[in-house]
């Protein structure tokens, strides 16, 4: 095992390959796999992966590198910098279109876009964890990311100060965010099982400060 998250485990396999195992029967790995394999055709930057034949296993390429986390608080990587890179991943990817949907504002969302989520490889910023990708209003995927940054920013700790500057890169330029989609980032982050009473009391607080930054429609 390498390491162990909030849903799933990850363990080494052979050079150059990790797994990673949703535990209690959760995920989908070929949808998830068929996602981050649509997004690489287009140039964006996510590990290989290659099938695993099983609905909670994903096997993808390891990387090698800090989270961007990681980075900021070793003082690596400017803080003001991550937030802007932030912004430039999602443009980036809201620049490809959808995989499933005819739609054609629809565009594929990684709704889960945060420093941890960032490895700063030798070869750039690569992006990981696509267990909750949609397809849909670009505007949702900003929401979700800022509500991340904003709930950290008003943790009060250590993150905070990180946090709260990142938030304001990341809305530094005219982005789609919006009102609705910001309600509907908090409605999805307070409905996640996976948030304590304590992280979910701070989304008020949360929802203020992204207002805040007067960058919302």
């Amino acid at each position: 095992m390498l390491g162990s998250g909030r849903r799933a485990d990850v363990y080494a396999l052979e050079e150059g390959w990790v797994l990673r195992r949703e535990r209690e029967g959760g995920g989908d790995a070929a949808g998830e796999g068929a996602v981050m394999e649509h997004v690489h055709a287009h140039g964006y930057p996510v590990p290989r992966v290659r099938p695993s034949g099983s609905r909670t296993d994903l096997v993808m390429e390891r990387l090698s590198g800090p989270t961007m986390l990681q980075a900021c608080l070793a003082g690596t990587l400017d803080v003001t910098e991550a937030g802007s890179v932030l912004a430039r991943l999602l443009r980036h990817l809201h620049a490809i279109p959808a995989l499933r949907s005819t739609d054609p504002a629809d565009r594929v969302l990684h709704l889960d876009l945060h420093p941890e989520n960032v490895i700063l490889t030798p070869d750039g910023p690569r992006v990981i964890d696509w267990s909750n990708t949609e397809e849909g209003d670009p505007a949702l995927d900003w929401a979700a990311s800022a509500v991340i940054l904003a709930q950290a920013a008003v943790g009060g700790d250590h993150l905070s100060s990180p946090a709260r500057i990142m938030l304001t890169a990341l809305l530094a330029d005219a982005s789609p965010l919006t009102r609705p989609a910001l309600t509907e980032a908090l409605r999805r982050r307070s409905a996640d099982p996976a948030m304590s009473r304590v992280e979910v009391e701070l989304l008020g607080q949360a929802e203020e400060l992204v207002l805040s930054q007067g960058r919302t429609r």
